[in-house]
Parts: structure tokens; sequence; C-alpha cells
């Protein structure tokens, strides 16, 4: 590869996020269908707990670089006051609160795609916080850097959670569907045994 399609190649990497932006559910798909990564680590437990390491370090690194551009960046006088500042504290303590219990109700590998690895949940969860609404995880996250953007005063952090929402909806329509499926899929193999 030549110098000039290599810094292209960076560049395309860099511009979009580089391994941020990896659709997992995609990953997730490819593993449903072929089993790649059970057989890689020796089983679906050992290869889901590799994927969910990997998605927390890239998630932290993810919260990480909006922290610092939010900092960066100048605030926005009309975010900064303290009736702003303390919606964002509300905010992120509801938002903290979806993810948190989301977490507990699902558990880890409920949390961390485990429906694709084989690993089904018994039954649908239903209590909170998914009796309040579907997908809490993901809109509590979203509050959650929605949050830290009004804590900040940042225009930059307020576009950057609306990114991550936008991410979010994209990957729920992919996502949602093919998870009902493999759950249909399940029921329709107990009721023939």
């Amino acid at each position: 590869m030549n110098g000039a399609s290599a810094s292209l190649k960076k560049h395309q990497l860099d511009c979009c996020g580089g391994l941020n932006n990896v659709d997992y559910t995609q990953v997730g798909r490819w593993e449903h269908w072929t089993r790649g990564l059970s057989r890689l680590f020796g089983g679906p437990y050992v290869a889901l707990y590799f994927l969910a390491s990997l998605i927390v370090l890239l998630n932290v690194f993810r919260s990480h670089s909006i922290t610092e551009a939010m900092k960066a960046q100048p605030k926005w006088e009309l975010l900064d006051s303290t009736l702003v500042f303390y919606t964002g504290l509300v905010l992120m303590v509801l938002g903290s609160i979806f993810v948190l219990s989301s977490f507990y109700a699902l558990g880890f590998t409920g949390t961390f795609l485990g429906d694709y690895f084989g690993i089904l949940m018994e039954h649908r969860i239903t209590g909170f916080p998914f009796n309040v609404m579907d997908n809490p995880m993901y809109w509590g996250s979203t509050g959650n850097y929605l949050g830290l953007a009004l804590i900040h005063a940042s225009p930059v952090g307020l576009i950057l959670t609306v990114l991550v929402g936008v991410c979010y909806k994209v990957a729920l329509f992919f996502e949602g569907p093919f998870t009902e499926a493999l759950y249909r899929e399940k029921a329709c193999h107990s009721k023939s045994q």
C-alpha cells in the first residue's frame, strides 16, 4: 500500500471514530449464524465475556472522549446556569438508575448480547425499568450524556448526545427485530418438544 492510500485509510478510520463505531449487533449476528467466536474461544460464555470486555473498554473510551471534547470547547452562556446544571444532575441520576437497573434485570449475559451467543433468558423481562420504557439502558445512557452536556454547558456535548442517540436508534432498528426473532424461534422450539 502506498503512502497516499495508507493515509486515506487512516483518515477514514479516524474520521468515523475508529473501532468506537463498530456495530456489535452485526458481530453478534455473525456469531449467531457462524458460532465463529464461540469456536475460537472454546465456548459461548468465554466468547461473550471477551466481546463484553471489548464493548466495556470501548464505551469507557467513548465516554472519556466525549467528556474531553466537552471540556475542550467553550461553554454556551445560554446553558451556563444553576437550573441547567441541576437539570443535568437529575438527568444523570435518572439515566444511571435506568442503566444500572437494566443491567441488574438482564444480568451480564443479557446485557452483552448473550442471546446472539445462544445464551437466552428464560422469559422477557417486564419489571422495572422495562415497564417504564423500552430499551432503558440505551435511553438511560443517552440521558447520562445529555446530563453531562448540560452540566458542562456544552454545545458540543449536546451535538454528541444527539449523535449517540441516533446511533442507538439505528442499532435498535436492527437489534430489536432480530432479538424478537430469536425468542420466537426459542418459543416455537420449546412448543415442538
